[in-house]
Order: structure tokens, then C-alpha cells, then sequence
């Protein structure tokens, strides 16, 4: 089959869907897909995971070692179709969300 770039661009989130469609998966059901964001402190990621509550998003919060000088870890678990674009418009939203409170996207995750 040929790689429709539309659909599958050259990037690492392309690449990851074509890998999955190649090998079979089910692209059109939704399923939940993680998202994580760092934060230097506690409190801006508790600020956060409450705007992601108030728009009824599951989330989990947890300290990180991956990054010393971002030791806080949200991620949201959102159900959604798995699309380039549904995918690259929800990083877009979390990325402008937690950009005043310092956060910074760490990726995304497929279940």
C-alpha cells in the first residue's frame, strides 16, 4: 500500500500511524490516547490538571525523574479516534494551555 502523506505525514506521530495501520491496527475506533506535559512545580501542574478536570478529562498526575528541572507530571487520557489530525489538534491545545504555566509537552502515548 502507498503512504498517503495527507493522512500519514513524515513526522513522528505520521510514522507512528502508518507503523500501526501496516501492522493492522484498528485506526478508526476511538481509543484513549496519553498525553504528558511537564511542569517545574507542584502547584503549576496542580493548576493545570484543574483546567483539564473542568473540561471532564481524565488525568493522572505524578512526580517525574526524567527531567530534573520539570519534576511534575500531568497526563491527560483523552478517547478519540485515532487521526493525524485529531491527534496533532489536541498537542496543539494542551501545548498553548500549559504554556503560561510553564508546562512543556514531553508526548504522546498510544495505548
Amino acid at each position: 500500500m502507498t503512504r498517503d502523506l495527507a493522512l500519514y505525514p513524515e513526522d513522528e506521530i505520521g510514522n507512528t500511524l502508518w507503523q500501526m495501520q501496516e501492522s493492522g491496527e484498528d485506526l478508526l475506533s476511538e481509543r484513549e490516547i496519553e498525553f504528558s506535559i511537564l511542569f517545574p512545580n507542584q502547584e503549576l501542574a496542580l493548576k493545570f490538571g484543574q483546567l483539564l478536570l473542568e473540561n471532564n478529562q481524565k488525568l493522572s498526575f505524578t512526580p517525574s525523574e526524567a527531567h530534573p528541572d520539570l519534576p511534575w507530571e500531568i497526563t491527560a487520557y483523552p478517547q478519540m479516534p485515532v487521526s493525524y489530525e485529531n491527534i496533532t489538534s489536541y498537542q496543539e491545545l494542551l501545548e498553548s494551555s500549559a504554556a503560561p504555566l510553564k508546562g512543556q509537552f514531553d508526548g504522546v502515548y498510544f495505548v
